[in-house]
């Protein structure tokens, strides 16, 4: 069966959000999932290769999935807002995705920027299925919504990520309420190099147990 993608341009709070929507190949979806790209200003895109890849890896599972740019970013209009307009975004997409799949429960993923994003948006609307948090930026997060947060989390990092170190992220990792998890991969830096199939595999067989 071929791939199945659409381009949308999404209704956003400070204009369109350009997106992509991908479902599974061989299968109905039984999942949605909102993917996050990382850093605006430091060339993050929806076609970021670990956003793709976790993309990829969702949809080979079974989920539909969103990409999407966060505002200001290629056709997205508005311009960055310091993260706090990037979770409006991100709102905005889960909202358009939860009415085309209304059935379905929901998931929110994203990388660095991107994780920090639904992170937030995760815990404050405390309905999704499971938040997956790849390359957690553990220095300057806040990390008071994940203190108290409930929904089942999936953390995933490089043994050698420069902006979130092990033992700082460890350490952020305590203070997290359950359910979690912790997944480490070997790779050279923080966007996963030299392990990027490796990554792929974990999200794909990361299925939709709640970790406690």
């Amino acid at each position: 069966m071929a791939r199945r993608i659409e381009s949308h341009l999404l209704d956003g709070p400070a204009g369109i959000l350009e997106a992509l929507l991908e479902e599974p190949e061989d299968r109905p979806p039984d999942e949605a999932a909102v993917v996050c790209h990382p850093h605006p200003l430091f060339g993050g895109t929806m076609h970021n290769k670990v956003v793709y890849r976790v993309a990829r890896a969702l949809r080979r599972r079974g989920s539909v999935v969103l990409r999407f740019n966060f505002r200001g970013v290629n056709r997205s209009e508005g311009s960055h807002a310091e993260g706090v307009g990037e979770v409006e975004d991100a709102r905005a997409a889960l909202a358009w995705l939860r009415s085309r799949y209304p059935d379905l429960p929901y998931a929110l993923a994203g990388f660095s920027f991107g994780a920090r994003v639904v992170a937030r948006l995760g815990c404050e609307l405390a309905e999704a299925a499971r938040l997956i948090a790849v390359g957690f930026p553990a220095r300057d997060s806040d990390i008071q919504p994940l203190v108290s947060c409930t929904v089942p989390k999936v953390f995933i990092s490089s043994t050698h990520d420069e902006f979130a170190p092990r033992r700082e992220m460890e350490t952020l990792y305590a203070q997290v309420a359950g359910p979690k998890q912790m997944i480490w991969i070997e790779a050279e830096d923080h966007f996963f190099r030299g392990a990027l199939d490796q990554l792929e595999e974990i999200v794909l067989n990361l299925g939709l147990v709640v970790y406690r």
